[in-house]
């Protein structure tokens, strides 16, 4: 393996016994649910990269255009930063921003995903090679406080969270993320984030239940990796993809149904399900541009600058921290 002198690793990942004692509470509360940060284990990850090239997920498309025509902008607000992004995925979204800012001071990538943060952020550090690359392995669900960097511990920091990923937090779970955000970034700091906007069930449904079935593989590899990585022994025939758009509560609500009354081993645990009951996997909420920037307001931060799409379908907000 090529040795890259720009590229650094920090590995915080959560042990397993955190995901094993996680997933055992979720499955034996009522309702079930697993939070969505567990879907993005290597195979996860893979197969939600191939989501965003679906002709219904409208998200990354647009959010890229979005990105693309507000670069110059974005040059002025984020020159000289260490810029800091919440699960680095692909990293498709990120060269837009690296191209157009020379000026940064590093990039530093936190996912909870290991083996393909590293895999991405290495190909950043080959592609850049005179930008510092700092992969950090890490639950960015949960407070955090980044290692010592050095003299780009002093350097202005802004976050950059993009795909609408913020509509997985429930309300509370906003209230805390934003919090903890400002925290991390302390006062000036900025927050560049991809919200997606209310509109039709007709729109939204298919864009997370694709008529070629990878958004339910993309679920059912969730119960996968519980059996590689558990000893679990669920029947993955034995559950059904549901997505569905809940318009009074402004979300996406996606599950796996039961198709039978069973009961499945995991970690020496055991869980029912009964027929026809579901484990919720995640909701993706969706917003109007003031809805949110009041919720930010309230919770740290000051809207500075946003910019959406022609059809109004998607949002990018520039948020700085209040104080």
């Amino acid at each position: 393996m090529t040795v890259l002198s720009n590229f650094r690793l920090i590995d915080l990942h959560p042990t397993l016994a955190d995901f094993r004692a996680e997933a055992i509470a979720g499955l034996q509360r009522q309702p079930k649910f697993l939070g969505a940060k567990y879907l993005y284990d290597r195979v996860g990850s893979q197969l939600f990269d191939r989501i965003t090239e679906l002709p219904e997920y409208y998200l990354t498309r647009t959010e890229l255009a979005i990105l693309a025509a507000a670069a110059p902008a974005l040059r002025e607000l984020l020159a000289d930063s260490l810029l800091i992004e919440f699960g680095s995925g692909s990293s498709r979204k990120i060269r837009i921003l690296l191209d157009a800012i020379p000026e940064l001071r590093a990039y530093l990538a936190l996912d909870i995903s290991k083996e393909h943060l590293v895999h991405c952020c290495r190909n950043l550090a080959g592609l850049y090679p005179q930008l510092p690359v700092i992969a950090v392995c890490a639950d960015f669900c949960q407070p955090l406080e980044l290692p010592d960097l050095g003299e780009l511990s002093q350097a202005r920091r802004v976050a950059f969270f993009p795909g609408s990923s913020v509509g997985n937090f429930e309300p509370e779970e906003l209230a805390t993320f934003l919090e903890n955000t400002a925290h991390l970034l302390g006062p000036g700091g900025g927050l560049l984030i991809g919200v997606d906007l209310k509109k039709s069930a007709t729109l939204l449904e298919p864009a997370y239940d694709d008529a070629a079935g990878v958004s339910a593989e993309f679920a059912l590899n969730l119960l996968a990796r519980l059996n590689r990585e558990m000893a679990a022994d669920f029947d993955l025939g034995q559950f059904r993809y549901r997505a569905c758009y809940n318009g009074e509560a402004g979300r996406i609500e996606m599950a796996l149904e039961s198709c039978s009354d069973r009961t499945y081993r995991i970690a020496g645990e055991t869980v029912h399900f009964a027929a026809g009951e579901k484990l919720r996997t995640e909701n993706s909420y969706k917003f109007d541009i003031g809805e949110f920037q009041a919720i930010a307001a309230r919770h740290g931060f000051r809207a500075e600058r946003v910019w959406t799409d022609p059809q109004q379908w998607f949002s990018l907000h520039y948020l700085t921290v209040i104080g």
